[in-house]
């Protein structure tokens, strides 16, 4: 693979003669397969090549690279005449440099004794994760940011929990959360109940102290759902370009939020085999691992079709969803499907009434089902909420029934 990023048959020979010119063709067959296009690709294989030039010269052998060595390197750059590399361009160098030691830490060249060490989290942490995900089917994306919090508190604590007591936990809980807002400190309070509760099962602390835990006031159903208007939800769909591999891909995120009411992390989830042509459902698997079969609309199973055949990139995963730009990989998190639908809000001309953009499109798909006739019943399955309280907060949007029942005020006169 690496002789289709050589300029010419002789650079080709040259590198394969390199001792390291095996390790420079797997590095291409990579770069390859990430999607980068041809002039970035073979800027990346001349970095490596770059890189292990140097640090011979350093007397550095391969399996001893590391971090701080690329550090060297980025400011070795700036002065670099290494001959053969004088005319490269010297910005993207130390980024592709990175690059590199990452392909060579996953591949397994690196030694142990050079790789960077990695920050374990204490053995209560770790335990209550697994458990959490056994025992609640908790996503690890919510796992993940129940042990910021619990990290604090065993800092603060100390990890034998025959010594947690009421008194400390509670101010544990109060002071983390006077530093934030409600949505944190709801978050701080819900981790640390979640995680006395694990010890208690495992026989590690006494029984009741859960108890212990503040609850934060929040009532339910005091505001009202955020929404867009059917016009505004039509305006941000039709602002993705169709011409586009990028347009094609928001286009398909964005019918699938409006239209199957998904959230974001339900995006990220999805795999190509999760969509069932012939019958026209989608496996969706959404809180606590749950899978829900929703039926697939004319609309959107043209979108995913149009998405898959002509604008997917090839890559080496069964997401559904990839990035449009190189490395070719699913999306990371929740945030990439929330950037994605602010930026088509903000070419639509539409304000979002809230932060999350995408949870904002799932809450315009209840309201517009409620406005055509839907129960609360019908919506709370399409939504898939495992309580008719989790959609009571929809009533308060349907203006037309509330009409009907409401009451005049027995200080006016009625029109």
């Amino acid at each position: 693979m690496i002789a289709h990023f050589c300029e010419s048959w002789l650079r080709n020979e040259d590198i394969r003669k390199q001792p390291e010119g095996r390790l420079l063709e797997r590095y291409a067959d990579e770069i390859c397969l990430a999607g980068y296009a041809e002039e970035t690709a073979r800027g990346h294989i001349r970095a490596g090549e770059h890189l292990i030039y140097w640090a011979d010269r350093e007397g550095t052998p391969i399996r001893a690279f590391d971090q701080p060595l690329v550090e060297k390197f980025a400011r070795h750059i700036e002065r670099c005449r290494c001959p053969g590399f004088e005319h490269m361009r010297r910005r993207s160098l130390p980024h592709a440099a990175r690059l590199f030691l990452d392909y060579l830490r996953r591949s397994g060249v690196l030694t142990a004794a050079h790789i960077e060490p990695v920050t374990h989290d204490p053995i209560l942490v770790v335990s209550f994760c697994e458990w959490m995900r056994q025992q609640r089917g908790t996503c690890d994306d919510t796992v993940k940011n129940y042990c910021l919090d619990l990290r604090e508190l065993l800092k603060k604590l100390g990890e034998d929990p025959a010594k947690f007591d009421a008194r400390n936990l509670r101010k544990f809980v109060l002071e983390r959360s006077q530093r934030h807002g409600w949505s944190p400190a709801k978050r701080c309070t819900t981790a640390v109940r979640m995680f006395v509760r694990f010890l208690i099962a495992e026989g590690k602390c006494s029984a009741g102290l859960d108890a212990a835990i503040p609850t934060w006031a929040h009532w339910r159903c005091s505001s009202l759902p955020r929404y867009l208007q059917s016009d505004e939800v039509e305006r941000v769909i039709a602002s993705c370009a169709p011409n586009t591999h990028v347009g094609v891909r928001d286009r398909a995120i964005l019918l699938l939020l409006a239209r199957l009411a998904l959230r974001a992390g339900d995006i990220i989830q999805l795999r190509l085999g999760d969509i069932d042509w012939k019958e026209a459902w989608i496996c969706v698997c959404g809180k606590g691992r749950r899978q829900t079969r929703l039926p697939m609309t004319q609309e959107v199973g043209d979108a995913l079709a149009g998405y898959i055949s002509q604008a997917r990139h090839p890559a080496d995963t069964d997401a559904l969803f990839i990035r449009s730009r190189a490395p070719m990989r699913p999306f990371q998190n929740q945030n990439a499907v929330s950037a994605i639908v602010g930026r088509a809000m903000r070419r639509a001309g539409v304000s979002s009434p809230s932060r999350g953009a995408a949870h904002v499109l799932r809450h315009s798909a209840a309201t517009s089902m409620l406005r055509h006739g839907a129960s609360l019943q019908e919506i709370g399955v399409i939504l898939r909420h495992r309580s008719i309280a989790a959609t009571e907060i929809y009533a308060k949007v349907d203006f037309a029934v509330l009409q009907q029942i409401a009451q005049p005020w027995p200080e006016v006169t009625t029109c």
